[in-house]
């Protein structure tokens, strides 16, 4: 059993959860995620680590609560347990060579590319940081953004903060500003991956894109999390999450997340007639 230590909301549907898991802690590298579950019937679900302490043993996750089991997660309080908690999984993120840098984040891909974002400024690189809501409201980690970048761009569809507009309006214009990225890391919604990776591929800009498709197992072994790039089918929690931007087939991978979408929905509103659990 794994001990929750810390809790914040980030936002009305957000979470930001510490979890006690001191080998954990001391082997995760930024990209890696991990699979917990919270119950001994509860589903595999994976998380991006947004950070660690291998000194007190604790690892980060922020999450959605958007489907049941988060939404089960985020109920969850200080104090209380989980079942499992399995990591790190996946390969870091390749940063090496890295001076100059856009870190593209959309929504809760922020915490994502949070990680990433840091490890480089930490390491010397010029970070720049453009990260895009839909609102003012739902806008996270806005302090720990600024505080791991040269340069912190926020935008949000309805211009209620910051710029108005899209990452990819952003970023075009520091591009064309001259700002001389040698590599652009992209994480959220896939269409937002799509779209920037079109961009730098029309610059040659070295880009990537963090992939998270139907996950069972974590081990390759499913093949659930197959995503095509280059033309080849790989695994994303074995090969990935990280892939080359300007080589992913995002239409393809846009089709097959919505695969169980209606799945999904039932199973917030099933009510079980035998003993009324939820």
């Amino acid at each position: 059993m794994f001990n929750i230590t810390f809790m914040k909301h980030l936002n009305p549907l957000v979470v930001l959860m510490e979890i006690e898991a001191p080998f954990i802690a001391k082997k995760t590298k930024p990209g890696q995620f991990v699979i917990l579950r919270i119950d001994e019937k509860g589903e595999r679900v994976p998380f991006t680590v947004s950070s660690t302490d291998a000194i007190k043993g604790r690892v980060t996750i922020i999450f959605q609560m958007v489907g049941k089991t988060t939404r089960m997660l985020g109920a969850l309080k200080v104090g209380d347990q989980i079942c499992d908690f399995v990591g790190p999984l996946g390969m870091p993120t390749e940063l090496s060579g890295i001076k100059k840098v856009a870190v593209v984040g959309g929504g809760l891909g922020c915490a994502i590319a949070y990680p990433q974002a840091r490890y480089l400024y930490e390491h010397g690189a010029e970070v720049d940081i453009i990260a895009g809501f839909r609102t003012k409201d739902i806008i996270i980690l806005e302090d720990e953004l600024k505080a791991c970048s040269n340069k912190l761009l926020i935008c949000t569809d309805d211009g209620s903060y910051g710029e108005k507009g899209f990452v990819t309006n952003v970023l075009e214009r520091r591009i064309n500003e001259g700002a001389g990225y040698d590599c652009v890391i992209a994480i959220g919604p896939l269409p937002m991956m799509k779209f920037v990776s079109i961009l730098t591929k029309k610059h040659n800009i070295k880009t990537i894109v963090s992939m998270n498709p139907i996950m069972i197992d974590g081990t390759g072994m499913c093949g659930g999390c197959r995503v095509t790039v280059g033309g080849k089918i790989r695994f994303a929690c074995v090969e990935g999450p990280d892939f080359d931007g300007h080589q992913v087939d995002f239409d393809e991978a846009i089709k097959r997340l919505s695969t169980y979408k209606t799945e999904e929905t039932q199973m917030l509103d099933h009510y079980c007639r035998l003993n009324g659990a939820v």
